[in-house]
């Protein structure tokens, strides 16, 4: 057993901080820095406000802000870091959302100034080197999917589906000229919760498909669903299970027999890269969640890249600009497109991203690039293996199937022999330094443990995460309060989540903050 799994309970205890907000803090008057005033000369230089900030964004009286010294700033965010929980803390296992480390040296290279201080208004002539380097980001990546061509304009693995299904769109009602009857898309009961909002914000109707007992696609309930008024499958491969769907030519064979197209969520395309292709599937569309798969860290709504890549057959369909390489060399944006679906966002993505993305493909490589996809595999099989075998924990559907880049576990004997919910040892893992892994999806699963170790957490650690499980089976059979009033070494204890989601608690502003205390004053 390794080193410290004997006292898992005082392995961890989060910082608390009696932290009054910035504007509760503030005193009239105080000031972080006092600026020289600026000298005659280059006042000169500088002319008039009005010619450095325009007249109609000038503010008549100045903006309501928190007045403190620097010190006083620095303290409270690092406070608030110390409550905080985060991939650079612990294990973070949030299964299906690939919340690996990411290395330092890829936010190194986006925040040389070169990139950094670019302006997206910049003429084309002197932003030479982002072009290129988004040029041959969008080749690498076609590369590793097996796709003809990419877009990195799409910022989020959402917007990505959007993207996809809108060109899915497009090749119907402009190549088979069937865009009003081919209505629907098939997706399977066990997808990202993604799938079906991207399919009907794309105005199509959603079939879902039942899995079978193995957790896979359900081939003839696929032959039952798909006919003409199918526009396409969305699929993700491995499925969100964990595991390989072994019958994906046969499934790509009777959507494409049926007239539709195929497109991949890239969500797991941790598991594949560098071993196996979506193109080489029968894919037609893949999206690719570069903030996941390719080096940054992501949660809290962003930030995020989702790159889109096509075969041969939908390239015309992409979104415009795309980036194209003169006879001269010179790298430009090309906007003539006829039937592009237009610019899903503003200029052309999350730069910053697509800069993490090529310096982690260039620092990895090929080999490194399969590495860490055997690596992810190894883990997920790994924690598998052993946390079935924990009291209260099973592994649903196909147990001789290997795991790919995630497990799902089940804890629903572990509630009706205990009471001990899902919930519960989601809240419990966090006493042990462990973030909890993603819960109650796939909706398949009953009271299920979603888990994705990624390929950068080492054996140790899956050790202890191991431990932290077995531990909290004992405790559930042994003493279930404990696990129950969980967490107890947090910043906060055990959270009213309803009441702090809902409306009418819901505080996300200085001045939303302000009017309840007064209200609640006057009761």
């Amino acid at each position: 057993m390794a080193k410290g799994m004997d006292d898992l309970d005082s392995r961890f205890r989060q910082a608390k901080w009696m932290e009054p907000l910035l504007f509760e803090q503030s005193v009239e008057g105080k000031i972080s820095h006092k600026y020289p005033k600026i000298r005659d000369g280059i006042r000169k230089e500088i002319g008039s406000i009005d010619l450095v900030i325009p007249r109609e964004m000038q503010r008549s009286t100045p903006p309501i802000l928190p007045e403190l010294s620097e010190l006083q700033v620095v303290r409270h965010f690092t406070r608030l870091s110390q409550m905080n929980f985060s991939v650079t803390s612990g294990t973070y296992p949030l299964g299906s959302c690939t919340m690996k480390y990411n290395p330092i040296i890829s936010e190194w290279a986006a925040a040389l100034p070169g990139f950094s201080w670019l302006h997206p208004l910049q003429d084309v002539s002197n932003c030479q080197g982002a072009l290129e380097l988004m040029w041959e980001l969008q080749r690498w990546l076609a590369e590793i999917t097996g796709m003809d061509a990419v877009t990195l304009q799409p910022a989020a693995g959402a917007q990505g589906e959007y993207t996809g299904v809108t060109i899915i769109r497009e090749y119907h009602k402009c190549i088979t000229h069937e865009c009003e009857q081919r209505d629907e898309i098939l997706i399977p009961d066990a997808a990202h919760g993604t799938n079906p909002a991207s399919a009907a914000m794309a105005g199509y109707k959603v079939v879902v498909l039942p899995s079978s007992n193995e957790g896979l696609v359900d081939l003839d309930a696929l032959r039952a669903s798909a006919g003409p008024k199918t526009a396409g499958l969305m699929l993700t491969n491995p499925n969100t299970i964990g595991v390989f769907e072994k019958d994906i030519d046969q499934i790509a064979g009777i959507v494409h027999d049926a007239g539709g197209l195929l497109y991949y969520d890239g969500a797991n395309l941790n598991a594949i890269m560098g071993i196996t292709r979506p193109g080489d599937m029968g894919f037609d569309v893949v999206h690719m969640n570069l903030h996941k798969s390719f080096s940054t860290p992501h949660g809290g709504g962003g930030p995020g890249a989702g790159a889109v890549g096509v075969k041969k057959h939908l390239e015309k369909f992409l979104p415009v600009p795309t980036i194209i390489k003169d006879d001269d060399g010179a790298f430009k944006w090309m906007y003539d497109r006829p039937r592009s679906i237009g610019k899903i966002h503003g200029f052309y993505g999350n730069f910053g991203v697509l800069v993490k993305a090529y310096s982690y493909i260039y620092s990895l490589g090929k080999q490194g690039i399969s590495s860490v996809a055997e690596n992810a595999v190894l883990n997920a099989n790994y924690v598998a293996y052993h946390v079935r075998k924990i009291k209260g924990f099973t592994l649903p559907y196909s147990q001789d199937a290997p795991r790919m880049h995630e497990c799902v576990i089940s804890a629903e004997q572990l509630h009706d022999e205990t009471g001990v919910s899902t919930m519960h040892v989601a809240k419990r893992l966090l006493d042990f330094g462990i973030h909890s892994p993603t819960v109650y999806f796939p909706l398949i699963v009953p009271e299920a443990l979603m888990i994705e170790p990624t390929e950068t957490e080492s054996k140790e650690e899956l050790d202890l995460f191991i431990a932290a499980m077995e531990q909290i089976s004992k405790e559930a059979y042994e003493s279930p309060s404990i696990v129950m009033e969980a967490p107890h070494s947090t910043a906060l204890r055990k959270l009213d989540e309803y009441t702090a989601a809902h409306p009418k608690t819901l505080t996300l502003s200085w001045r939303m903050f302000k009017k309840r205390e007064d209200e609640r004053q006057m009761q």
